[in-house]
Formats: structure tokens, C-alpha cells, sequence
């Protein structure tokens, strides 16, 4: 099945639930299958699927309770620390599982909208042009919210970072 991890991956940060994006998948292979007609060739075949996933996402449940708001105002206090140790000793890996852990939950709280197209980007390389295709959006679009979800994100671990 083509692209099923990659959707799978997207998926999964969607709902946020294994089950969920499972069923997910499922179904926007089942939608695609049935709509492969309408599929023009010498089009993009990755940001159709996507578009189906996502289409999917948005009418299900789970796409439509999704609603969580982030301020956009950048916080200024200076640059978050960075921890400079040897990254063979315990101290690193445990510090390196901890900053993975804390750049996850700085993801999960960012709006729907800027969470997947940060997600599209970053996690499965399309190019902003095969994103605007998904979202069916203007690539400006997708420009200016990569780049509020990339600050929205960077105060979200700035925060987290100052506090732990």
C-alpha cells in the first residue's frame, strides 16, 4: 500500500490516539479506492492522499473537537538553554529524552492548523507547493502559517524549558 506509514505517521499526530489513526488510514485508503476516478493523472499522488486523510480527519469527531488556541505574541526573555554535556553519559540520554518529550507536548499544543502544516513540512518533507496542494490553499498561506506555527512552537519550549 503506498504511503502507509507516512500516512500512518500523519495520521497519528492527528488524533493523537493509535486506534484512532488507524482507523484513519483505513478509511481514507477505502475513500481513495472508491474515488480513484477522480484522481487526474500527472497530478500529485502523495497530496491527494493526504488531502483525503486530512479531508477525513476534519469531518470526523475527533477533527472537529480539535480546537485549542495558542497566543502568537513571542516571548523575549533571550534564547532557551541549552544543556551542553557528553552525549555518552546518562545524564545526556536521560536530558535528550526529556527535551524530546518536552518538544512533543510544545507540538501537541499547537492549533490544528499550524500543527499540520509544521508537520507536513518538517516530519514529511513536502514542499510547500505539494502542502498548499493538500490543504488546498494558497502556498502564501502555507508560508505564513509555517512560519507562526515555527514561533508558535519556539515560545511553547521556550515556556516549557522555563519552567522545568
Amino acid at each position: 500500500m503506498p504511503l502507509f506509514g507516512q500516512l500512518y505517521n500523519f495520521a497519528h499526530w492527528l488524533t493523537q490516539n493509535r486506534e484512532e489513526a488507524e482507523d484513519l488510514v483505513q478509511e481514507t485508503y477505502v475513500k481513495a479506492l472508491r474515488g480513484f476516478g477522480s484522481f487526474q493523472p500527472g497530478t500529485n499522488f502523495r497530496a491527494w492522499m493526504y488531502r483525503i486523510l486530512r479531508n477525513t480527519f476534519l469531518t470526523s469527531r475527533t477533527g472537529l473537537k480539535t480546537t485549542q488556541t495558542v497566543p502568537l505574541e513571542e516571548d523575549e526573555n533571550g534564547p532557551a538553554s541549552a544543556a551542553t554535556t557528553d552525549p555518552q553519559t546518562p545524564e545526556a540520554i536521560l536530558i535528550d529524552r526529556n527535551h524530546q518529550d518536552l518538544l512533543q507536548a510544545a507540538l501537541e499544543e499547537l492549533p490544528l492548523h499550524f500543527r499540520e502544516v509544521l508537520l507536513l513540512c518538517e516530519l514529511e518533507e513536502m514542499s510547500y507547493q505539494e502542502i498548499a496542494d493538500t490543504m488546498a490553499m494558497p502556498i502564501g498561506t502555507v508560508m505564513s502559517r509555517l512560519s507562526r506555527a515555527r514561533a508558535a512552537l519556539r515560545a511553547n519550549v521556550r515556556q516549557k524549558l522555563r519552567s522545568t
